[in-house]
């Protein structure tokens, strides 16, 4: 199985940049999909990028789309989530997720079968 750590999170104003991180161990990093989600209090858990195990094929949510840039580096078994122009509502706990199918490129939670602990991202207005 995968064991995923998430790493980059943190405070930042409205209008700046983070980039997280996703280390993966445990399993042979061209033999996972990866997907990147958000909750924040009171709300569900929203997929905003995923990335199938070649990086050939990604999704984004609308409503981080030309802001956000998912991306993989499978030497280094480690997926990325670049947030550019970041606002108040991307506050949340972001999660790293792996797909045992490698080949797939899913928004479903229930389709995802490890998790990382998750790091909270603070936008201030």
């Amino acid at each position: 199985q995968v064991q995923l750590v998430e790493s980059g999170g943190g405070l930042v104003q409205a209008g700046g940049s983070l980039r997280l991180s996703c280390a993966a161990s445990g399993r042979t990093a061209s033999s996972y999909a990866m997907g990147w989600f958000r909750q924040a209090p009171g709300k569900g858990r929203e997929c905003v990028a995923a990335i199938n195990w070649s990086g050939s094929n990604i999704y984004y949510a609308d409503s981080v789309k030309g802001r956000f840039t998912i991306s993989r580096d499978n030497a280094r078994n480690t997926v990325y989530l670049q947030m550019n122009s970041l606002k108040s509502e991307d506050t949340a706990v972001y999660y790293c997720a792996a797909d045992n199918t490698p080949w797939a490129v899913s928004k479903w939670e229930a389709e995802y079968d490890y998790w990382g602990q998750g790091t909270q991202v603070t936008v201030s207005s």
